[in-house]
């Protein structure tokens, strides 16, 4: 019955080879780890082999009946293929002894269990791992190992640099960091009640937002007290570990993912910086229309591609591919990519696409961009109004709230924007209507002229799709989190800033407007910057921040967009 939900219902698709083989399971198989804890999992053998290739999983989740239903369904898949299936609990999860913390054990523990595996009977000497976030991290953790080492790899939703994840723009992601948090604490997973976040993202200090929330959590503790890429985040995240990689891997993201920044920076590492021809010329790339294992509602149908059957369905054909199980396999792309707005796939050869045209798009307005009442523009060429000068009032006792975007948790992906752009503190400039389709595909920045008088302040910006009926949809965001030098005042130059939005893939289509909007906060996403250069990790004082964006000859801000011609 596995086998046929599994192959006929899951995860069916005429386009992958079917299985023929029964499944032999064995549940509760481990060893004791170096340090004496013991790792249990569970083996799924096709029944008549004696030697297999092994697909390796290690899982960071709670032992139930949903977990495993799981697991069995996605390992009958591989095992009906003629794969040994080892699914095993991360230390603390699943069976596994040991006390929960993510990532941190990770590597040692993954180490032992790719020794384990080469000592079983059943093992022909070729490995594969697969999993996503937590659990693709297990997969980056051994990536420099090779003797015994996987031949491929499949990372989802996961990279090699989990700091960055968590400080993109030198801000804190709470809502992501928190959700974790909440999800995570203790000796089991648990639902997320939108009214244990909520509390706890608004409580000051942060250190203990989770207190108030759940519970106090070391880990969220830790990931707050270290927002430097020091020693800490160095024992998880390692040193060049894309470099180091010593199989192929096929990465698989979403443009509404927080890891999709640094996990487009490790495919390109790979192809730039990998000394192994092989592991460059064979690593894939995947980008759908995902949030963090989930699906993004896309416009104007509310389509919806789902993730966790995406996730599965390329695995056969890549690692019959990389581990040579049968002959001529089903080769996958170099790059496929999802493109929004048209709402389609198409396969590509690099990332960034080798075609991309990057092109300024400069701010301005004729008297103020605040609020979409305001007169602020997005124009390709360059204009120069009487007024040279925007200015706002940040106050981070009211932020602007989140709306979609990156985060982890049911309130990521793609949401409506107008109610935001009704408030006095968000700057909007929009061009006009456009009269053919524009494709945005790439990495996108923006760079800002600023005057501050905080010691410490945020810039964010957010790339929006505007309907031709009005409503306006979030595409992409970025924030910048620094400190200035608050004495700044008349007769100084402005500040040039830059900001990384999230990459994407749109067509703006024809008739549409491209907005870019502008403020100092984007709460509960991104932490609030108190404006006083303390870190409120540890304070409660929050000082209100009198924000300027210039727009002129000399100080020409501008949205660059990677235009696809």
């Amino acid at each position: 019955m596995t086998d046929f939900v599994a192959n006929k219902v899951v995860f069916s698709d005429s386009t992958v080879r079917p299985g023929t083989y029964l499944v032999v399971e064995k549940s509760n198989v481990g060893f004791q780890a170096r340090d004496g804890v013991r790792l249990s999992a569970d083996l799924y053998h096709p029944k008549g082999l004696a030697r297999t290739s092994t697909i390796l999983v290690r899982i960071p989740f709670t032992d139930n009946f949903n977990n495993r239903f799981r697991s069995r369904l996605i390992a009958h898949y591989w095992a009906t293929r003629g794969y040994s299936v080892v699914v095993q609990g991360s230390r603390g999860r699943y069976r596994s002894e040991g006390t929960y913390y993510p990532l941190i054990s990770e590597r040692n523990d993954g180490i032992d269990t790719l020794n384990w595996i080469a000592d079983q009977e059943w093992f022909n000497g070729k490995i594969a791992m697969w999993g996503g976030s937590a659990f693709g991290y297990s997969q980056w953790a051994v990536s420099d190992q090779s003797n015994p080492g996987p031949q491929a790899y499949f990372i989802q939703i996961a990279s090699s640099d989990f700091h960055k994840m968590f400080y993109n723009g030198n801000a804190f992601a709470l809502e992501s960091a928190l959700y974790w948090a909440i999800r995570s604490h203790g000796d089991r997973d648990r639902k997320v009640k939108l009214e244990d976040l909520d509390r706890g993202l608004w409580h000051l200090p942060l250190l203990e937002a989770d207190n108030v929330a759940i519970g106090d959590t070391d880990f969220f503790n830790d990931w707050l007290l270290h927002p430097d890429s020091d020693a800490y985040w160095q024992k998880i995240d390692g040193t060049n570990r894309p470099e180091e990689l010593q199989a192929p891997v096929l990465l698989l993201g979403g443009w509404f993912d927080p890891f999709l920044p640094s996990q487009l920076d490790d495919f390109q590492r790979i192809m730039v910086h990998n000394k192994n021809k092989n592991v460059a010329n064979e690593t894939r790339l995947i980008i759908g229309p995902w949030g963090h294992a989930s699906a993004a509602k896309l416009l104007p149908d509310n389509l919806e591609i789902p993730y966790r059957v995406a996730s599965v369905l390329p695995s056969i054909p890549w690692f019959d591919d990389q581990l040579e199980e049968i002959p001529n396999p089903v080769k996958l792309p170099k790059v496929k990519i999802y493109v929004m707005g048209k709402n389609q796939w198409r396969n590509d050869n690099e990332w960034p696409l080798a075609r991309t045209r990057f092109t300024p798009f400069y701010l301005s307005s004729d008297k103020a961009a605040n609020t979409l009442r305001g007169d602020g523009t997005l124009m390709a060429e360059r204009s120069f109004s009487s007024n040279s000068v925007d200015s706002f009032t940040y106050d981070p006792t009211k932020p602007v709230p989140t709306a979609g975007g990156a985060m982890l948790g049911d309130r990521s992906g793609i949401q409506l924007q107008n109610s935001l752009e009704s408030r006095h503190d968000v700057l909007v400039y929009s061009t006009p209507n456009l009269d053919s389709d524009i494709e945005v595909t790439g990495p996108i920045k923006v760079i800002l002229y600023v005057d501050t008088d905080a010691r410490s302040t945020d810039f964010t910006a957010k790339l929006v799709d505007v309907h031709p009926d009005g409503s306006a949809y979030n595409i992409s965001d970025g924030i910048l989190r620094r400190s200035y030098d608050y004495s700044q005042q008349t007769g100084k130059s402005p500040v040039r800033i830059e900001i990384a939005l999230w990459p994407t893939s749109n067509v703006f289509l024809k008739g549409h407007k491209i907005r870019l909007e502008v403020s100092s906060s984007n709460f509960p996403h991104y932490d609030r910057n108190p404006n006083t250069g303390i870190n409120n990790a540890i304070s409660k004082q929050m000082k209100v921040a009198h924000q300027k964006v210039y727009h002129s000859k000399t100080y020409s801000s501008q949205l660059i967009l990677p235009i696809i011609p």
